[in-house]
């Protein structure tokens, strides 16, 4: 007997997958234009790319504020949703804009970047915004593989395929954690969706303490991977470093910020009834995650790779606000993650800014100087700088602020004096920057503004964001939070 599925959907529907439907339009249009479109002409397919988030970016604002759970409740667009996708759709069109004559130096092809972006996006959305497991190991998938794809475009540099393949190799055992932890909470309860996941943890219908706690186990340590917590951290430092800077930029900020989300809406949501029981080892974990980032930071004599570990360190920082949990960490680490968005962004394009003979420069002596001989690039590096170690009155330091305060507020003294420390500890490689721009002699090169416009227009953008964010946080902080109590 053959049962009758209905797979229609409903106009309501439809409209609420629309942001989604476009951006994979967007990208098919990038990849068909490029075949037909002349060298010199693919400087359109960047704004054709641009204007397709765009066009997502208003479509959300439109039609998702509305709390519902559609595709048969796999799929919830609220609140959280809203603030999420379109700061991944803002760090996506910032990178693009930022990547236009790197893209042109580097001889990587536009056609293929600009497409991976796209649907590196929408992996992330879809993770931000998936209601259920398998909808959001999908979206996981989805955006991993494009990021695979892009680490390894330069093909100019044997570091960037190196990068790629342990990217990739990574990549796919952390998938294979998290795979078997989905399987294992839907033995223990079930259901891989997260609103029966959660009814029946409530109601404590589910099947055995062992195997639900061996599942998650399983995908705090896949969500660890993608976010490169200490001890599954390894990957970051080469890959970033061998990945061309703007997909640098782009993993730096935008895949933490989809798996945060993702971190937020599945362990501090959905599996909050147990999530007492793993708070111990997220305090470990921020705590080493902290000091393991800050300390390796020191030791750098790249700037790419500090900030390698630099984000290391910032995902330490986030991990308070998860471990804090509730309404005051909840929205602290989506305060926290458009700062970072914005500071960490600026400072990857000021390293896309320098140059040597062709080549990147991205270590310290390439600063030497800058502050005087580029004022502007010397100005914003600076905001950047001082932003990501915390100093008042930028949004670092507001970010932090709220942090620390969600852990005090909830008993986790310990964890917000120990955020304070390393904090004091990064101002050291931080500050080394300003003192190679500003009291160091050196003969590297800078980019002019005739060279790269939008790429300046970009690091314009960030630096006054920063600013804005330190100085007048408070309808950013009340959209967090409204954001993040939009999940009950």
């Amino acid at each position: 007997m053959q049962a009758n599925v209905d797979i229609s959907l409903s106009p309501a529907e439809l409209s609420l997958a629309s942001p989604l439907i476009e951006i994979i339009l967007t990208a098919l249009a990038v990849l068909l234009l490029d075949l037909y479109l002349k060298e010199e002409e693919k400087g359109a397919l960047t704004w054709i790319s641009v204007l397709g988030l765009i066009i997502a970016s208003i479509m959300t604002l439109v039609f998702w504020p509305s709390g519902e759970a559609v595709f048969y409740s796999s799929l919830r667009v609220d609140g959280f949703s809203l603030f999420l996708t379109n700061l991944l759709l803002a760090a996506a069109g910032l990178t693009l804009l930022a990547s236009i004559h790197y893209l042109r130096n580097a001889h990587i092809h536009k056609g293929e970047f600009h497409a991976l972006i796209l649907f590196g996006t929408l992996g992330m959305i879809l993770m931000a915004s998936a209601n259920d497991l398998i909808l959001f190991f999908v979206a996981l998938e989805t955006m991993s593989v494009a990021l695979y794809v892009l680490t390894g475009m330069w093909k100019e540099r044997s570091e960037a395929g190196e990068a790629a393949m342990k990217y990739f190799l990574i990549g796919a055992f952390a998938s294979g954690f998290l795979l078997y932890g989905i399987a294992l909470i839907f033995g223990a309860t079930g259901s891989t969706n997260l609103d029966r996941i959660s009814a029946v943890l409530g109601a404590g219908a589910f099947r055995g303490d062992l195997l639900l706690n061996a599942g998650v186990s399983l995908v705090l340590i896949g969500f660890a991977f993608k976010v490169a917590a200490v001890p599954f951290h390894f990957w970051a430092p080469d890959v970033y470093d061998g990945a061309p800077t703007p997909v640098t930029a782009f993993m730096a900020v935008a895949v933490k910020g989809a798996a945060f989300a993702a971190w937020i809406r599945i362990l501090l949501y959905h599996l909050g009834s147990v999530g007492d029981r793993w708070s111990f080892v997220l305090w470990t974990m921020a705590i080493l995650t902290m000091t393991v980032g800050n300390l390796f930071a020191l030791t750098q004599t790249s700037v790419k790779r500090m900030l390698a570990y630099s984000s290391i360190a910032h995902a330490g920082y986030l991990l308070i606000g998860i471990v804090a949990g509730g309404e005051a960490g909840g929205s602290a680490v989506l305060f926290y993650l458009l700062v970072y968005t914005l500071m960490t962004l600026g400072a990857f394009g000021v390293l896309m800014a320098l140059k040597e003979h062709e080549k990147e420069a991205d270590s310290y002596r390439h600063f030497a100087g800058i502050g005087f001989r580029h004022p502007f690039l010397g100005v914003a590096m600076s905001i950047f700088m001082l932003s990501l170690a915390g100093f008042p009155p930028l949004g670092g330091f507001t970010g932090k602020f709220y942090l620390f305060r969600a852990a005090i507020e909830t008993d986790y003294t310990v964890l917000a004096v120990m955020g304070v420390l390393n904090s004091l500890l990064s101002v050291t490689y931080y500050l080394r920057i300003l003192v190679m721009m500003y009291m160091e002699e050196g003969t590297g090169e800078a980019r002019g503004f005739t060279g790269s416009p939008y790429l300046y227009a970009v690091i314009a953008a960030t630096a006054l964001g920063t600013v804005w964010l330190g100085i007048v946080p408070d309808l950013p902080l009340e959209l967090s939070r409204l954001s993040f109590i939009s999940l009950r």
